[in-house]
């Protein structure tokens, strides 16, 4: 695994990170209208090349060997 970066809610993800993974922030992030996420930040590492992205509060995106991105909560 390697480290990548965080950022914070609402911010701009990073660059390096493909279409399709920055939809899947921008969707979790209006999920979350309404919510009080002051503080809440998104931390990115990579794992076998692809990107894990977390969310504080456990949500995970990931992306499989195959290129699908998904979005899952882990508790």
């Amino acid at each position: 695994m390697q480290l990548g970066t965080r950022w914070s809610v609402g911010d701009v993800p990073p660059a390096r990170l493909d279409d399709a993974v920055r939809a899947a922030i921008a969707s979790v992030e209006a999920e979350l209208a309404g919510i009080d996420t002051a503080g809440w930040r998104w931390t990115l590492t990579w794992l076998e090349g692809r990107p894990v992205v977390e969310l504080d509060d456990g949500t995970v995106i990931r992306v499989s060997h195959d290129g699908e991105v998904s979005v899952s909560v882990e508790e």
